[in-house]
């Protein structure tokens, strides 16, 4: 399971890309995986909101996960 990392996101955690095969305790589902990187980067409990995609897709916080899914968190963007 790959996350990719864009914006803010990228500079909490200080590179583009996750790879979380390796943990342990793998997140079932986005509600997790949210839970996951507030407790191992808590600058993310700093941000107003972002989105999750899985697969090419946003997803709510009870989506569940599989071990091959590609996962985008998206923070918020502004521009002028």
């Amino acid at each position: 399971m790959e996350i990719i990392l864009f914006g803010i996101t990228k500079d909490i955690v200080g590179k583009s890309s996750l790879d979380v095969s390796t943990l342990i305790q793998k997140p079932r589902s986005v509600g997790e995986l949210i839970g996951l990187l507030n407790d191992t980067y808590p600058e993310f409990r700093k941000l107003s909101s972002f989105a999750v995609a899985v697969n090419g897709e946003y997803a709510s916080q009870e989506v569940d996960l599989k071990e091959n899914d590609e996962i985008a968190i998206i923070p918020p963007v502004s521009g002028g």
